[in-house]
């Protein structure tokens, strides 16, 4: 059967994106000092204006104005004309600190259980496929590269015109869960006034989509749709407002697995919603990695307080070499699956989160994650086989 599908993803100009990744710097500079933070820190973004909030506890001495400065700066708002200036944007501060409610569920040796529960309820997702070499969708992945290549060639001036918000959008026609090509191209780029149509269309063409996307994708059918609307020049915060978590299909898969609604920049890894996602990642990579599966979705579910999850779900879509419930008592056996269990696996309280806060947490073979490690996918492996002996 034959069909379409489509993901996007927006660079790290976007206004939402700033937002993520203020909040994620906010976390990083935090457990910089002290890696037992408790962070929740959430941003707004408008014309001249970037309003951080939200919930910390911490004996670090952060200072926030230099934090959103820093942050502004790096993704490339340094024009007052962009709507968004980091010499010259105002920077209000409505931080306070953690309800004791929610900390003593979460802090060992206090609440009803005394263990490390986890910082709320919820259910978590995480997925991985055969679909590219990074285990995750072809539309995600290459949305993803799409908006990464306007962002380097807009840093490295080598398209000089451009600004730094930006959005890309793949088409991508499946026969079964199989991508076969590329139906269509949306690239929308921030650029300056006086550039025309025409140049735009032939630099996007040339140096972004024919550099990014795999010429066994492309065919005399592609539909290319560049900057659309004729003009892009309003972008940023000025052309539109920001917020931290808005952008959870393009930071996860695209829209291609499912996903629990938990937003992660700015938590740190008490709070499931981003550990948990992350950990349901790191399984799932290893299952499909170990040849256990073609496709896996991993659902972690959680009550606030309590620390071991009160469901696991692995759904492979009929592509497992075992039983789906044996595949979860594998994943039992091999992982700890606890706050505390995955904070030690996984490394979460270190300051690595701000490079994930564009251009998606998951298949990101441009940095060192420890969720996308496939360490587990030998011992996994042996384990199935004995399971089939048995």
């Amino acid at each position: 059967m034959s069909y379409f599908f489509s993901s996007e993803s927006v660079s790290e100009g976007h206004p939402d994106k700033i937002c993520d990744q203020v909040s994620d710097a906010i976390l990083d500079a935090a457990l910089t000092q002290d890696p037992a933070s408790r962070v929740a820190a959430e941003c707004f973004t408008t014309t001249g204006l970037i309003l951080v909030g939200g919930e910390i506890t911490t004996t670090a001495n952060l200072d926030i104005q230099t934090i959103v400065r820093n942050t502004v700066r790096e993704i490339g708002y340094t024009n007052p004309e962009f709507g968004l200036d980091a010499e010259s944007c105002s920077v209000l501060n409505a931080i306070h600190g953690q309800s004791p409610d929610i900390a003593q569920g979460v802090n060992e040796g206090e609440g009803l259980f005394k263990t490390q529960g986890a910082g709320d309820q919820g259910m978590m997702f995480g997925y991985a496929c055969k679909q590219t070499k990074a285990y995750m969708p072809l539309p995600i992945h290459l949305s993803h590269q799409l908006v990464k290549a306007l962002a380097k060639l807009r840093k490295s001036k080598v398209i000089s015109y451009l600004r730094p918000d930006a959005k890309a959008q793949l088409t991508v026609e499946y026969e079964g869960r199989v991508p076969k090509r590329v139906h269509t191209v949306v690239i929308s780029t921030q650029h300056d006034p006086d550039v025309d149509q025409a140049t735009i269309v032939t630099d996007v063409t040339q140096h972004v989509i024919r550099e990014v996307i795999p010429a066994q994708y492309l065919d005399d059918n592609t539909r290319y749709f560049i900057n659309p609307t004729g003009r892009f020049v309003i972008g940023g915060p000025h052309g539109d407002t920001g917020l931290t978590g808005r952008k959870i299909i393009v930071d996860t898969y695209g829209g291609w697995a499912s996903h629990g609604g938990g937003a992660f920049s700015g938590k740190d890894s008490t709070k499931v919603d981003r550990s948990a996602a992350y950990m349901a990642r790191y399984i799932a990579k290893n299952i499909v990695a170990a040849d256990l599966a073609d496709e896996v979705e991993i659902q972690l579910a959680y009550a606030i307080g309590v620390a071991d999850p009160v469901s696991i779900y692995a759904n492979t879509r009929g592509t497992s070499v075992v039983d789906e419930v044996k595949l979860v008592q594998l994943i039992q056996q091999h992982f700890d699956l606890t706050p505390k269990g995955i904070i030690q696996t996984l490394g979460l309280t270190r300051p690595i989160f701000k490079q994930t806060a564009a251009y998606g947490h998951f298949g990101r073979d441009d940095l060192d994650l420890p969720w996308e490690k496939t360490d587990k996918a030998i011992a996994l492996k042996e384990a199935a086989l004995s399971q089939a002996r048995v």
